[in-house]
Order: C-alpha cells, then sequence, then structure tokens
C-alpha cells in the first residue's frame, strides 16, 4: 500500500463544502448561481463524494476559476 505525501493529506484535509464556498464569497453569490458555473465549467475546481456533496479544497477556490 502506498502512502499519500503530507502536503497531500493536509491539502485533502482542508475542503470546503459548497455552504462555506458560498459563505467566504461574502453572499453575494446564490447556490443557484454557483450550480450554474458547475454546469458551464466556471468557478472553482471541485469534486463529488460518493453521496453526492460536493467538495473543493481550499486552494482550488483561492487560485480562482478553473481553466478549460
Amino acid at each position: 500500500m502506498s502512502s499519500a505525501s503530507p502536503d497531500k493529506v493536509r491539502e485533502l484535509a482542508q475542503l470546503m463544502t459548497v455552504p462555506e464556498i458560498l459563505a467566504a464569497l461574502g453572499g453575494s453569490v446564490s447556490r443557484d448561481t454557483f450550480y450554474k458555473w458547475r454546469q458551464t465549467g466556471k468557478g472553482p475546481r471541485r469534486f463529488s463524494l460518493p453521496n453526492g456533496d460536493m467538495r473543493c479544497t481550499v486552494t482550488d477556490f483561492t487560485e480562482g476559476p478553473s481553466r478549460p
């Protein structure tokens, strides 16, 4: 079994939920807008958990929108 680097583990431990992302944006973005960004590939890179919840790493959030 391979072990992940400490930096990668630390990054994965710093995940943001959708409500945390919206709060960090100062309440200026609605949940609907965030999900429209998701559909169009805008906004920070994010991924879905097995239960369907979305998460974004703090690093991806602070770096800005994902690039195609």
